[in-house]
């Protein structure tokens, strides 16, 4: 198998890193920080002008039909840069919504608005005691005089103070936790009946707590079939965690490159610390889980689109559980070898812990993953493998 990007990707790699380089240094992401918003406006126009939001779309609809391979490259760029913008709920959560289930007026309308970034999207799917399962859904969407009207509410939606749509998912039938009844719909934010409560989060995003009374849109906003929503929901998490890992094998590259730096010019006892074989020995071990990441972040974003339903959660689950490990062992020791100054807000080392912790535990953590890895291990290989009566026997 050729691991190599093409020629075109490449490109993307290195005109993406200069360009961040150039206008999303750390100190520019502070200034991004302090101003409340949550995303650089300037940034955004950047990111459009270089065809990155255009990157997922299908060309029919003015973009370039890039692959989860690219959008890889892009999010570890990202990662390294700790990029603050809502690309992954607009490039990977809402193009691929719109693309796989939205109408056909949908797409005509939507997708060339996120490929030329006119348009902000959130993606509102956690409830209140949901946790990590993407079935357990109270909203509630019912049909009155030919609309539809949505009634509770959703929390840490991240980017949904500066959305102009939300993906909102609601039950339509079936019981709270059931897998079937949930439906996908567009919500405006400034539709009567939705309010909400916008917060920071640890790791420098903003996020809010959004209410919906009785908030009525129209039969245009449903995504996709009634009551079928939840493959759809599956398919687009495991997208998520696929971009996610990247960003974090992206956080834990710049953790190894600041932290080796660090080893290098600090001295003690007259020499730079870097000498010292313990640290020596720690900074391999780094450098060995950072490598060991990148490669099952190539895997996730390799089968991610694979038809094997059961192949894409297991590479996606195997992705997920080993990078949340790397990603608290590679902060950890960074944040340790670094001494004091590790701890302090005036260096990126804990910014970059900050986001890989937050990123560990969206669309579920590593405990998760692993429980989800063994579930897809048992369902498909081993039980068929024997007769159920003998397995039983067997455990």
């Amino acid at each position: 198998m050729d691991f190599n990007y093409t020629e075109e990707q490449q490109l993307l790699k290195d005109s993406l890193e200069k360009f961040l380089a150039k206008n999303y240094g750390f100190e520019q992401r502070r200034d991004i920080l302090a101003n409340h918003a949550g995303f650089s406006p300037t940034a955004w126009e950047g990111f459009s002008s270089m065809g990155l939001l255009a990157l997922p779309v299908p060309e029919e609809f003015g973009g370039f039909g890039g692959n989860a391979v690219d959008l890889m490259i892009v999010m570890e760029a990202f990662g390294r840069s700790l990029v603050l913008e809502p690309y992954l709920a607009n490039a990977v959560l809402a193009a691929g919504a719109i693309a796989l289930a939205g109408s056909a007026a949908q797409r005509q309308i939507l997708l060339p608005r996120i490929a030329d970034g006119s348009m902000k999207f959130a993606f509102a799917h956690t409830e209140p005691g949901s946790r990590f399962d993407l079935h357990r859904v109270e909203t509630t969407a019912r049909q009155e005089g030919g609309m539809w009207v949505i009634s509770g509410g959703k929390s840490v939606v991240i980017h949904g103070a500066i959305a102009d749509l939300l993906i909102v998912t609601a039950r339509t039938s079936g019981a709270t936790d059931a897998k079937s009844g949930i439906s996908l719909f567009f919500v405006n934010p400034a539709e009567e009946g939705v309010a909400g409560r916008d917060y920071p989060t640890y790791d420098g995003m903003r996020a809010a707590e959004v209410t919906f009374d009785n908030v009525t849109i129209s039969p245009e906003s449903l995504i996709g079939s009634i009551d079928s929503a939840y493959p759809l929901l599956e398919l687009l998490a495991d997208r998520a965690v696929a971009a996610l890992c990247a960003e974090a094998v992206g956080c834990m590259g710049a953790l190894t490159d600041l932290t080796l730096a660090y080893l290098k010019t600090r001295e003690q006892f007259g020499v730079p610390i870097g000498r010292f074989q313990a640290l020596q020995h720690r900074m391999v071990d780094m450098l060995m889980h950072y490598e060991n990441a990148r490669s099952m972040a190539m895997l996730a974003a390799v089968k991610v689109d694979s038809s094997d339903y059961a192949e894409r959660r297991r590479a996606v689950s195997a992705a997920k559980e080993l990078i949340g490990r790397a990603g608290r062992f590679v902060g950890q020791q960074a944040i340790q070898l670094h001494g004091g100054m590790g701890m302090t807000d005036e260096l990126a080392v804990g910014h970059y812990v900050k986001r890989l912790t937050a990123i560990d535990t969206a669309f579920g953590n590593s405990d998760h993953h692993l429980e989800r890895f063994a579930a897809e291990v048992r369902e498909t290989i081993l039980e068929p493998a024997q007769p159920k009566k003998k397995w039983k026997q067997l455990v």
